[in-house]
């Protein structure tokens, strides 16, 4: 395949080639992973069906699961095929059951999904765990469709193995919006904060989320991984659903989006990843977040709408010459 060219500015993770061997050292596969003493922190180069035997039962405080949807999609020369729904269906039961037992007790799991394998995922999910959630999340891109409405939303499932006792920190996803219609009771506003560079509102999280950006050559998180993750979007369902310390597993790890949120949020990790390049790529943004644990359109605790750049900045700057002893993280916005 020849090698793509990139504009000077593409952010795009690219690997060299005296970086691949170094990489590759650190990966989990079939041939070292019976030797392996701790899976934990590990990214595991192999066919889920068998590398998962190795994972224990009730290792992980909190799976996120990004699996092929229902559609026929080429990933890095692994070809997944759309079937009918009840092959769909078969094929979920293949693996899922036995992801479910590297659950804690009082863990949680998530699934992504689009609309067309949305109710497999729901059928598969009931037969094993209590469904708490369906997260639907905005794309703001997409191809248009002359016979059909655009594709723009996704679903997350969210599920526990004990609905009473699992742990949920919303107080850790806020999210901070701009007030189009400030209200002011007595001159003073009404549960949102007033300041030179405009005013916002801190906000409980729903279920339906409008301000995740897909990764675009721009970013730095970005690869050539067809149906990459944002690190936003993960890093909510890993501050609402585990605590510092906890394990994160994703038996789908592609690019690896998953570990690195872990990671930069100081939590464990572990994945699966059939394709050995993702698998560097993972390892690669891994060692990334050693010097840079930036989340895009998160920064001081709280979730951003999405085209607040600027507004943030100044408040960024404006905080900091306020509170110059306060430690804050910089971040890239979206």
């Amino acid at each position: 395949m020849p090698k793509k060219e990139r504009a000077e500015n593409n952010r795009t993770l690219t690997l060299k080639p005296k970086e691949i061997g170094p990489l590759k050292a650190k990966l989990i596969t079939a041939a070292n992973v019976k030797k392996a003493k701790d899976l934990v922190n590990k990214t595991i180069n192999g066919d889920l069906i068998e590398m998962i035997k190795y994972i224990p039962d009730e290792f992980a405080d909190l799976i996120i699961i990004d699996p092929p949807y229902n559609l026929t999609k080429n990933f890095n020369g692994i070809k997944f095929n759309s079937r009918s729904d009840n092959n769909y269906d078969e094929y979920l039961e293949t693996w899922f059951p036995e992801v479910c037992k590297k659950l804690k007790p009082n863990g949680s799991l998530y699934m992504c999904g689009d609309w067309k394998c949305t109710s497999s995922l729901q059928r598969a999910i009931e037969k094993e765990l209590t469904i708490i959630n369906r997260i639907t999340w905005q794309r703001e891109k997409g191809r248009g469709a002359k016979s059909n409405w655009k594709n723009g939303m996704e679903d997350i499932w969210f599920a526990v193995k004990n609905p009473n006792n699992y742990y949920f920190n919303v107080d850790a996803v806020m999210m901070k919006r701009r007030v189009i219609a400030p209200y002011k009771v007595d001159g003073k506003p009404k549960d949102w904060d007033e300041s030179e560079e405009g005013n916002f509102r801190l906000t409980y999280p729903s279920n339906f989320w409008d301000d995740i950006s897909i990764p675009f050559w721009s970013m730095p998180e970005n690869t050539d991984h067809p149906t990459q993750k944002s690190e936003k979007l993960y890093a909510k369902l890993v501050l609402a659903s585990s605590k510092e310390g906890d394990v994160i597993f994703d038996p789908f790890l592609g690019s690896g989006t998953a570990s690195v949120v872990a990671k930069k949020l100081n939590r464990k990790y572990c994945g699966i990843e059939l394709n050995e390049e993702y698998c560097l790529w993972a390892e690669k943004r891994l060692e990334m977040a050693d010097t840079d644990k930036t989340i895009q359109g998160y920064s001081d605790g709280v979730f951003w709408e999405r085209n607040t750049l600027s507004l943030q900045q100044k408040l960024s700057t404006s905080s900091k010459k306020k509170s110059p002893k306060k430690n804050s993280t910089p971040s890239l916005f979206d």
